[in-house]
């Protein structure tokens, strides 16, 4: 058997990442504090770049030495396990608050579901021992509405715990809660029937004024510093503006510039490597800054009346969504809402809590909307219904969602099915 040398031209296509684009990347990733110490660093570190004092806004915060020096030694999720140890539990329910306190959001919320928590526990507990364990033990913490898996459940957990009326809170309860109410005009207008209307305002005010994030008032966890910061305008519009008080300025040493570009002088590579490198990342933190107040102004854009209080309820938005209006990818989006925060009238959020997910493709309709659409038909029905027809009569309305998604939802708000009801 003859064996031959053969040469063959194979054409392909690959994708390589530069090392200027992995470092724009990583930039897009980190949160306010985290970007000031790489520019408090890199001028320290790059004789072309210099800060511009000039045209900084100082804030009250000014102590950068703290900043760079931020102590973690206690955290959230340690001061929620020191309450656990003044609480009787079996180990069972110990295990199980650990991991959930573990799962919390920086924000006090989980925004995993519950079946991820199974999951993660290797399926040794139920999805009912973990909802028991959420309710009963973790809601009960301090500060009060951690562990709440959305902005209107924090709001409930946090009236409940103020010891309210108990016709008070059931008021709440139907204006968060009724997917019939699309807002709190709304709410009230439907519920002056039964209720005064002073009594109702009061409710209302009284929900405007709960915390969102919970979990950022522990002090002792991290400074929070938003990238963002809305401004209402005289007409309620939303202004959204990067916060420019505390962030540092740099621009080119100009002079140290000229000397290396002229030839008499026969700058080392070194030296324009350098002089490369401060240039780039000029122009890479001025990017980062504008595409942060691309992505936090079509946010507050899409969820206004959220946050001008007209509603409790996000509107169902994407990643994708985002990054296909703003002509930029999803990963991009992604990695900004990394650590970014947004100054609102009520309070810092996260950019991320300020997106919700659709559960149907067809029709937008959060999680929590249908959750609140499958208690209301379960409340009304006349005989026991499956979740094959409570899909039925949701999909007559447009919902096209399948039977195994009721189910999941069902089981998300401890429903049990048609049979055990």
């Amino acid at each position: 058997m003859a064996i031959k040398l053969v040469r063959e031209f194979k054409q392909s296509q690959q994708l390589s990442i530069t090392p200027q684009l992995k470092k724009s990347i990583d930039l897009l990733q980190l949160s306010r504090l985290e970007i000031i110490n790489k520019i408090n660093h890199e001028i320290e570190d790059n004789p072309f770049l210099k800060r511009d004092f000039d045209n900084e806004l100082a804030s009250d915060f000014n102590d950068m030495d703290l900043l760079e020096n931020l102590s973690n030694e206690l955290t959230l999720q340690d001061h929620l396990k020191s309450q656990l140890k003044d609480i009787k539990l079996s180990n069972s329910e110990k295990k199980i608050a650990l991991v959930i306190i573990q799962s919390l959001e920086e924000n006090g919320l989980l925004q995993i579901d519950l079946d991820e928590i199974e999951e993660l526990m290797e399926y040794a507990y139920s999805i009912k021992e973990i909802e028991n364990v959420l309710s009963n033990i973790i809601h009960d913490l301090e500060p009060a509405g951690v562990g709440a898996r959305n902005f209107k459940e924090t709001i409930y957990i946090q009236l409940k715990k103020q010891e309210i009326p108990a016709q008070e809170l059931e008021i709440v309860n139907k204006i968060l809660f009724n997917p019939k109410f699309s807002g709190f005009e709304d709410a009230k207008a439907h519920l002056t029937i039964h209720h005064s209307e002073q009594t109702l305002e009061s409710i209302v005010e009284k929900i405007k004024k709960c915390d969102l994030s919970p979990g950022l008032e522990f002090q002792s966890t991290f400074i929070i510093q938003p990238d963002l910061e809305v401004i209402q305008d005289n007409d309620q519009k939303f202004n959204v503006q990067f916060k420019r008080d505390n962030f540092p300025l740099i621009g080119l040493d100009e002079d140290l510039e000229k000397l290396v570009k002229n030839k008499k002088n026969n700058a080392s590579k070194e030296l324009k490597e350098k002089l490369g490198e401060a240039k780039w990342l000029i122009r890479a933190i001025n990017k980062r800054n504008e595409t942060v107040q691309n992505v936090g102004t079509l946010i507050c854009k899409m969820q206004a009346d959220f946050l001008s209080n007209k509603s409790a309820e996000l509107k169902p938005v994407s990643n994708i969504e985002l990054a296909k209006k703003l002509k930029i990818s999803a990963s991009t989006v992604s990695r900004i809402l990394r650590s970014k925060y947004i100054q609102t009238p009520k309070g810092a959020i996260s950019m991320k809590s300020l997106l919700a997910s659709s559960v149907s493709k067809t029709r937008k309709v959060t999680p929590m909307q249908l959750m609140e659409e499958i208690q209301k038909i379960v409340e009304e029905e006349r005989k026991k219904l499956s979740d094959q027809k409570i899909s039925d009569l949701l999909n007559k309305r447009g919902f096209n969602l399948a039977r195994r998604t009721i189910s999941k939802y069902r089981k998300k708000i401890n429903l049990p099915s048609s049979r055990n009801r």
